[in-house]
Formats: structure tokens, sequence, C-alpha cells
């Protein structure tokens, strides 16, 4: 009698990983605003490192009173899968041993992906080919320095999926470059809001005119953000109405205009500290 066939274990996706595995707090990273543990979560014998922020480590923000940061970090990732660019990693709400946060996969950035081939301080008034400028940054002892970013594709479509979300705050150290070529970006949790709060690094692009597949992906956000779309019923149990409301705005704005936004000057363009 032959033996049985063994059938090989289910891969488990990273989401299915993140929402369903033991989550264990191994440690708390301390350079955060607010509440973030390093985790380890296991399912089905696969094991990964992931972070946990609990809402009930979250501080208030004046500014953003509706929700909280652990669901606009989930509602940033839904509308990253959805432009097809994979830029947030794995994200997803659930409960934890400190309550109700979000669950994001842990992301590990080599030498050979290093955040200084995308952002750096030169000396001079214009970029060097392959760079684009994005301000003038004061170095200390009265001397001013060139701050830019590399003009990149990866950035240039996070550039558009930052102008989507009505991201406040994307930092150098926010970008998350990988050996295999990939970039991931972090800390979504001050985004969406009603109001233009656009602060970002990446601002090279400002009025450039939107690549084509830029283009394309927007029309697949506003057909996903349509009253009956998939992307708007998931966001809807992250974010107010209001909030969908002016993400599909700036959605057809972007499309109506066709070009990368540029600073309003009611809001400051570039957060600090920058990295």
């Amino acid at each position: 009698m032959s033996a049985p066939e063994r059938i090989p274990p289910r891969s488990v996706t990273p989401v299915e990983l993140l929402a369903d595995g033991e989550l264990t707090v191994r440690g708390r990273i301390r350079e955060a605003s607010n509440a973030a543990l390093y985790c380890t979560i296991s399912h089905e014998g696969q094991e990964a490192a992931c972070i946990y922020k609990p809402v009930a480590g979250e501080r208030p923000l004046w500014d953003f009173p509706d929700g909280n940061l652990a669901r606009r970090e989930v509602a940033a990732y839904e509308v990253s899968e959805a432009t097809g660019w994979g830029l947030v990693p794995p994200t997803v709400l659930r409960e934890g041993p400190y309550g109700e946060g979000m669950v994001q996969l842990w992301i590990e950035v080599s030498a050979e992906g290093d955040a200084a081939e995308l952002l750096a301080l030169v000396d001079g008034e214009e970029p060097e080919p392959g760079w684009k400028a994005i301000g003038l940054a004061e170095v200390g002892e009265g001397r001013t320095a060139l701050l830019v970013h590399a003009d990149d594709e990866r950035l240039r479509r996070l550039a558009v999926l930052d102008a989507v979300i009505n991201n406040a705050d994307r930092k150098g150290g926010h970008l998350l470059p990988t050996a295999e070529g990939r970039l991931y970006a972090i800390d979504h949790g001050v985004t969406f809001n009603t109001e233009n709060k656009l602060r970002t690094l990446l601002w090279g692009w400002a009025g450039e005119p939107l690549e084509p597949e830029a283009v394309d992906v927007l029309k697949t956000l506003q057909e996903a953000l349509g009253t009956q779309g998939a992307l708007a019923t998931r966001l809807a149990g992250l974010i107010t109405g209001a909030e969908l409301d002016a993400t599909r705005v700036r959605v057809a704005v972007l499309l109506e205009s066709g070009r990368h936004p540029e600073p309003s000057g009611e809001w400051p363009a570039i957060p600090w500290p920058p990295v």
C-alpha cells in the first residue's frame, strides 16, 4: 500500500497572519511619539515581526479630533492596496494585549536599501541630475543647504498617494527602502483630514503633470470610492463620512488638474523635523 499523499501546509498571507495570529509583545519603540510596540506574531506555523500601536496609547490631537491614529493607518493601507502600488506594509485593525490597535508588518531595511539614496542635503541652489529640489534648510552657524530627494518613480508614486490621503507628516524617516528594491512608507496616523494639511518632503514634482500611470490609478480609485465601491465600503468603517467625501474630492481635483499639488501657503509645507 502506498503512503498517503502529504498535503503541504497552507500558505498564510501576511494579512491573515496579522489578523489571526498570536501577538506577543517583545518591547517598546521609545522614539515613537505614541505607544508603538515591537511584537512577533505567529499563526499556523508561520511567524513574523510586526508593530502594534494600541489606541489606548495614542495622544489626543486637537487638529484631528475625529477617529484615531490606528484606524487612519489601516485606511492608508487600504488606499495603497487599491492603487496596486503596495507602498504601505500590510496593516490590520485588531484586538491586542492592550486593546484595539493597528498591527503592521515589520519591514527590514538593509544597507543596500539606504534611505540616504533618496534624501540628501547638498550645496548650491540647483539639484544635480537625478534629484529634485525640496527647499533650503538651515544646517547651523548661519549656513543653509539645499534639501533634495531622488527623482525616483517609487517616490513619485508615494507623492500621489500622500496627496490622496492628505498626509500631514511625510518625513524622511518614514521611508523604508529594501535590498530587493521595494519602497515602503509608514506612519500614516495623521491623514484623511477634511482640511488641506498636506505636509511632505516630496514636493519635487509640485505643479508638474501627473504620469499617465498615476492618472490611470486615480481613475481606478475614483471608481472604487464610488457609493457602491469596494474601497469606499472598507474606508467607511475606518474614517468619518466627511473624511471619505473629502478623499473623493481630492481624487477628483487631482484628475481635473492633471498635476501634482503645490503647497497651499496656508499650512507649513514641510514637516518638522524633516527626518
